[in-house]
């Protein structure tokens, strides 16, 4: 369809350590939980608020998820470019349909980029702001082969 646009921009900082796993296909996929806040002033009283989003975020990249793996902690601040992605599977327990939208990381339209910061003084990754790559063609991410608690 032309005229049509999926991308997905975010910068924010990792809630948890990243959960790596393998799908059936020998292939391993990162998750990550990412907060983005905005604040404000409040105009009657004065007083400052923020709010913040969760964002779940699937890497099927394998050169993305290697890098991942390595230097990514919680509180590590990260920029993110994917696609919006909708997953349906069925609850075990209940037998009910399940919904998740993800933000996607796959193929040559996607990237990461380790942004300096909290974790930035931690001498394992190899600069404070490293641009990586995307190097690998995408993948099915029908292979994936976990639950997603909720």
């Amino acid at each position: 369809m032309s005229g049509s646009l999926n991308k997905v921009q975010i910068i924010g900082r990792l809630g948890a350590d990243p959960e790596i796993k393998q799908m059936v296909n020998g292939k391993n996929v990162a998750r990550l939980s990412v907060a983005t806040s905005q604040s404000w002033k409040d105009k009657s009283s004065g007083e400052r608020k923020e709010k913040t989003e969760w964002h779940r975020v699937v890497i099927f990249n394998e050169g993305l998820v290697n890098i991942v793996q390595q230097y990514l902690k919680k509180g590590a601040n990260v920029y993110l470019e994917g696609q919006l992605s909708t997953r349906k599977w069925r609850d075990e327990k209940s037998g009910q349909d399940k919904y998740s939208t993800e933000i996607v990381l796959q193929g040559y339209n996607s990237s990461l980029t380790m942004l300096g910061g909290k974790n930035a003084s931690n001498n394992s990754q190899p600069s404070q702001e490293s641009s990586l790559p995307n190097d690998q063609m995408s993948q099915d991410n029908s292979d994936l082969d976990d639950e997603i608690p909720f």
